[in-house]
């Protein structure tokens, strides 16, 4: 028997000072990342041929490290842990459960988090000296990766939607954007692949190489641990029909 929408569980409500924090996040990622824009268009060796390479680059960086971070909150962890459980693996496990609550959060808490990871990367990158080779090669990488981080999970919040914005729409046709279709087969369980989300580029050869299933196989032998144990207790508290899709009914029936 199919729960009821209302039965299922749901992402906390954004407290006062929680919100604040975000909307400070989100302010002050967006003006670091603008003042190392700036920063980096007085150099006349930013702007040469090696730059969209490199850019493109950075982006391959940013979907893996997504993909990593969205797989060890997938995997591993449980919602009890003080600090981090409730407030960054719990949203994890309710989204397994009912994927659909992600289209309800505005762009405050979908992307706030995000925001407040960046900060720190954009404040150490104003430690790299742009008046070497190097260090302009490593200022244009961070500024970026981070540039295409920021927005990770609102792409993947599009990547639920049925009717996403024209112009996204678009882009994920074309394989620019992670695409409701590729996303909807990380949806099935066991949830064990498509998990790159920044851009979606990474998930066809992680896949293809087995990266992710190796990584735990190495893990549960060294350390014991069951990959997404925690993951399928949370989900089977619910008897969620996502649980008991297939990779290829996720495509179908999953948001």
């Amino acid at each position: 028997m199919r729960p009821s929408i209302e039965s299922l569980p749901k992402h906390d409500e954004l407290g006062v000072l929680t919100r604040a924090l975000e909307v400070a996040s989100l302010a002050g990622a967006s003006g670091l990342l603008l003042v190392h824009i700036v920063r980096l268009s007085v150099s006349s060796e930013t702007f040469t041929w090696w730059v969209p390479i490199l850019a493109a680059v950075a982006m391959l960086a940013a979907d893996l490290v997504s993909g990593l971070v969205h797989w060890t909150a997938d995997t591993w962890g449980s919602e009890s842990l003080p600090v981090l459980g409730r407030r960054f693996l719990r949203p994890f496990r309710v989204h397994h459960v009912n994927p659909d609550d992600f289209l309800r959060r505005n762009f405050i808490d979908t992307n706030g988090d995000v925001a407040m990871l960046s900060i720190p990367i954009l404040l150490c990158a104003f430690l790299i000296p742009l008046d070497s080779g190097a260090g302009l090669l490593a200022a244009v990488f961070v500024v970026a990766f981070s540039a295409c981080a920021l927005p990770t999970n609102q792409v993947h919040q599009w990547a639920h939607m049925s009717e996403p914005p024209s112009w996204v729409s678009w882009l994920q046709q074309r394989g620019l954007l992670l695409s409701r279709e590729q996303h909807q087969l990380h949806h099935a369980a066991p949830y064990a692949m498509n998990y790159c989300i920044t851009n979606g580029w990474c998930n066809r050869a992680l896949t293809a190489v087995s990266f992710f299933p190796t990584l735990e196989w190495i893990i549960s032998r060294l350390t014991g641990l069951k990959p997404r144990g925690e993951d399928q207790v949370f989900a089977g508290k619910f008897e969620a029909p996502a649980a008991s899709l297939s990779p290829e009914a996720a495509v179908e029936k999953c948001p």
